[in-house]
């Protein structure tokens, strides 16, 4: 029987969702066969399910529902929707899946490129609500390898004003996690797998390769 309870590997804030579809998927996604159609549904399929436990903590106030029968006593978010924003390029295939999870939430950018002498991240592009400190922020990114790019994404938004940060992605690397959760302890990662080690050019091993260049095509 397969086991589908969540894992944290360690860590406190974070979530590897066990879920018995999620590895089945994740086995299709790693797989260098799999065609840029399928690695895009797959991407799509595998954040709704991830966005399922990212969004649990979500509150709810009651509200009175006139059925075609009586009154029902129900839930409704109790806060504006979430903005999810996507760290560019990748972090756009993510989502489609996202917004059919969640249709009205907000949709932000984020765009950073590596200074070549730094070897830092730096935003180059930037677009979210006026209201995101009212609203839980959910970072997209499908992989999290050294942590680099998540760490300033984390502290780009938290400059904005976001305050109750997620960050969702695919592939979780140990390294990534450790260095995101140290500086960056008020924040919960979600993933949908996690990996022990970088290769020597900081890619996810065995990862599923560069996520951009499979989403979109350009390998």
């Amino acid at each position: 029987m397969c086991e589908s309870t969540n894992k944290n590997y360690g860590f406190e804030h974070l979530t590897v969702v066990e879920h018995p579809l999620v590895q089945a998927k994740m086995a299709i996604l790693r797989d260098e066969k799999t065609t840029t159609k399928q690695f895009r549904e797959l991407v799509t399929e595998l954040t709704m399910l991830v966005g399922y436990e990212a969004t649990r903590s979500l509150p709810l106030r009651p509200v009175d529902v006139k059925t075609p029968v009586a009154v029902a006593r129900c839930q409704e978010l109790a806060n504006p929707e979430p903005v999810i924003i996507p760290i560019l390029r990748a972090g756009l295939g993510m989502v489609e899946g996202f917004m059919q999870l969640m249709p009205d939430c907000k949709v932000g950018h984020l765009g950073m490129y590596r200074d070549e002498e730094t070897f830092l991240p730096v935003p180059y592009y930037s677009n979210y609500p006026k209201d995101i400190s009212e609203r839980d922020t959910v970072l997209l990114d499908p992989m999290l390898a050294t942590g680099g790019s998540a760490e300033a994404a984390v502290e780009f938004v938290k400059d904005k004003g976001a305050k109750n940060i997620k960050l969702m992605c695919i592939v979780a690397a140990r390294q990534g996690v450790a260095r995101l959760l140290e500086n960056h302890p008020d924040i919960e990662i979600f993933a949908a797998s996690f990996d022990e080690e970088l290769t020597p050019k900081a890619y996810i091993n065995p990862g599923l390769g560069d996520a951009g260049d499979r989403l979109f095509g350009t390998l």
